[in-house]
C-alpha cells in the first residue's frame, strides 16, 4: 500500500458547528503527478443522504472512494488532508481497513455478485468479520438482510440459488444487502442504477429513502434528477474542486455559485 497522508491541523481550518458523520478538511489526492481534488471540504451527515454530481472526471468517485480508504490499492495514489468519521481520523496509522470497511460498506456501478449462492453472498461478510455464530445466526443475517434491501419476498425461496441468476436490480439489492450484512454505519453507492432500468432504478431509489433511516448514505450520481429526488443534501463537483455545496433543494432551485447554475440547467456537463 503507497497511499501517503500528510495531516492537516483541524485548527487551521473552519470547522462547521454543525459535526458531520464524515468531515474532510483540505483533501487533495494525486495519481502519480496528476492532481485529482483540490482541497475538499464538506460534512457528511448522520442519517442523510448526500449526492455527489458533476460532470465525468470531475472527481466524484475518487472522493467517495477516500472514506473508506479504496483508494489505498492504487499504487500511484497519493492522500493529503484530514477526513475523521465520528471524530478520528480515518487515516491515522492505528487505523485497521478492513474494520473501516465494515463500517463503511460500498456499492459499486455495476452490480456484483459472489459467484455464489444468494445466502453464501449475504453470509460472506459476516463470517469474516466474526459475526456469525452457528447456522441460527447466519439465517437470521441473511433474511434481516434481505428484507431491508427489499429483496427477501423476491428469492426467500431461491436462498441456494446463484446470485448472478438473478435479474441486474435484483442484482444490486443483493449487493445492497451485502453490504447491509455487516451492520455498516455509512454506505457509499457508486453510481447505483447507471446500468439499471427506469423500474429497477425507481425500485432502488425508495430502498435508499428506507435505508436512510438506519444509514448515512453518500451516492454519486450522473443523474441530476436522481440527486434531486433521494438527497437531502449535495456536493457539486467540478474539475477536482467542490464549487457548491448545500440543502439539495438549494443547490437545484436556488444555486448560489454561476457554475452551479450553468451545469443543473445543461449549459455544460
Amino acid at each position: 500500500m503507497s497511499v501517503q497522508k500528510t495531516g492537516v491541523p483541524m485548527s487551521e481550518k473552519q470547522i462547521s458547528s454543525q459535526v458531520g458523520k464524515f468531515t474532510s478538511r483540505g483533501v487533495d489526492v494525486y495519481y502519480g503527478d496528476k492532481q485529482a481534488l483540490f482541497g475538499i471540504d464538506i460534512d457528511i451527515m448522520e442519517n442523510k443522504v448526500t449526492s455527489l454530481i458533476g460532470p465525468s472526471g470531475c472527481g466524484k468517485s475518487t472522493f467517495l472512494r477516500c472514506l473508506n480508504r479504496m483508494n489505498d490499492v492504487i499504487d500511484i495514489c497519493r492522500f493529503e488532508g484530514e477526513i475523521l468519521l465520528d471524530g478520528q481520523d480515518i487515516y491515522a496509522s492505528e487505523i485497521d481497513v478492513v474494520e473501516l470497511r465494515a463500517r463503511v460498506g460500498m456499492v459499486f456501478q455495476k452490480p456484483n455478485p459472489f459467484p455464489k449462492s444468494i445466502y453464501e453472498n449475504i453470509v460472506y461478510g459476516p463470517r469474516i468479520h466474526g459475526m456469525i455464530d452457528g447456522r441460527s445466526d447466519a439465517d437470521e443475517i441473511v433474511e434481516t438482510s434481505l428484507k431491508r434491501a427489499g429483496l427477501w419476498n423476491e428469492v426467500k425461496d431461491r436462498l441456494n440459488e446463484p446470485g448472478t441468476g438473478l435479474s441486474g436490480g435484483q442484482q444490486q439489492r443483493l449487493c445492497i444487502a451485502r453490504a447491509i450484512a455487516v451492520n455498516p454505519e455509512v454506505i457509499l453507492m457508486d453510481e447505483p442504477c447507471s446500468a439499471l432500468d427506469p423500474i429497477a432504478t425507481a425500485i432502488i431509489e425508495e430502498l435508499i429513502d428506507e435505508l436512510k433511516e438506519n444509514f448515512t448514505i453518500v451516492i454519486v450520481t450522473h443523474s441530476m434528477q436522481q440527486a434531486a429526488r433521494v438527497s437531502q443534501n449535495t456536493a457539486f463537483f467540478h474539475l477536482g474542486k467542490i464549487i457548491e455545496f448545500g440543502e439539495t433543494d438549494q443547490i437545484f432551485t436556488n444555486p448560489r455559485n454561476q457554475q452551479t447554475q450553468d451545469y443543473i440547467t445543461g449549459r455544460y456537463g
